[in-house]
């Protein structure tokens, strides 16, 4: 498959994405051949751990290839997208209870679908260029691929911050929030990758990891944590409005861009996800429940025509005036019944 690279080298098992043209978005043939991969590999004995990079300087993978979704969705079929989904979750799944090292090297933009196969590793390597980030209300969506997880483990109120904003993370934002492990610098990771293969031993990672320069959520933290205290979007709302500061007012204006349903559904999954019976299954889970609906009933298919298809980035969202009914977000998020995410 010329889209992905999957082979063996010395003790690693290797995953190489082959999209630089795309960003390296994901297609679902690249989705079930690395789940195929991985199942070869876990029994065995020759690989030590699963290294994934991407080929390219701009993005490791910038998400889901999501043409096909639209294609098939504005003609009412929404059952290829509920297949995409279930059996992506099922490989990032995968990814995060595999028992094997899976180290990933996260350059440039991580975002999406590309967190679901890079950040659920063992072993995150992240480095100048890394921009992380979960911009899925800016298409209908919410934060999935088990990214709700990491979301809802972030420290205080920053999973709801980078959530609905869809805001970016550079390297040391994204090892504060857990969605990275170690800084290394770019220009070392050929000569980490060759260590990798040739010992199948991670601890190789800690001769070369570096101390990243202080991201900016490290400052902003407090206030975030006072804006996004709330217990709904419109709470959060509120407290934005009523807050003076530039920094407010350019969180309003970021979370402008994003549908409303899909932010108060997301702030509703980080109050239902965060506490002591968190789990990646519980979060797929939640995930699915919405995406199993976001053609039908939620804003998918008009926020991808505004992003990807016209381009016009005016999307006419539903309860655009951001008072989204409490019914609204328990309808997508309500459980499936016999349709459940199967793992």
């Amino acid at each position: 498959m010329k889209d992905i690279s999957l082979r063996i080298v010395g003790r690693a098992g290797r995953i190489t994405l082959q999209r630089p043209q795309a960003l390296n978005a994901m297609t679902y043939e690249m989705c079930l051949a690395i789940e195929n991969a991985l199942d070869a590999w876990v029994e065995d004995d020759n690989v030590l751990l699963v290294v994934i990079d991407a080929e390219g300087d701009r993005a490791f993978c910038s998400g889901g290839d999501i043409a096909e979704l639209y294609a098939t969705g504005t003609k009412g079929d929404f059952a290829y997208g509920r297949k995409f989904w279930a059996d992506e979750y099922r490989l990032n799944n995968k990814i995060f209870n595999y028992p094997k090292p899976v180290v990933s090297f996260l350059q440039g933009f991580t975002m999406g679908g590309g967190v679901g196969i890079g950040c659920h590793g063992s072993h995150r390597i992240v480095g100048e260029t890394s921009q992380i980030a979960m911009p899925e209300c800016n298409i209908g969506l919410v934060p999935d691929v088990g990214g709700s997880l990491m979301l809802a483990l972030a420290p205080g109120r920053l999973g709801e911050y980078l959530g609905i904003t869809a805001s970016r993370m550079n390297a040391d934002d994204a090892i504060l929030c857990g969605f990275a492990d170690t800084y290394v610098s770019q220009f070392k990771w050929i000569t980490l990758i060759e260590a990798l293969e040739e010992t199948g031993d991670p601890t190789v990672i800690d001769t070369l990891s570096e101390t990243a320069d202080p991201g900016p959520l490290r400052t902003a933290q407090p206030q975030i944590d006072a804006l996004f205290s709330g217990e709904t979007l419109g709470d959060i709302l509120t407290d934005l409005r009523g807050d003076q500061s530039d920094f407010a007012r350019d969180t309003l204006k970021k979370m402008s861009r994003s549908s409303p349903l899909s932010m108060a559904c997301t702030v509703e999954m980080m109050h239902r996800l965060r506490g002591p019976s968190l789990t990646m299954e519980k979060a797929l889970d939640l995930e699915y429940r919405f995406t199993y609906r976001a053609m039908e009933h939620g804003d998918f298919l008009e926020g991808i025509r505004a992003a990807i298809i016209d381009k016009d980035r005016n999307p006419t969202w539903q309860y655009a005036d951001m008072n989204v009914p409490l019914a609204a977000v328990s309808q997508m998020l309500r459980p499936l019944g016999a349709d459940a995410l199967k793992l």
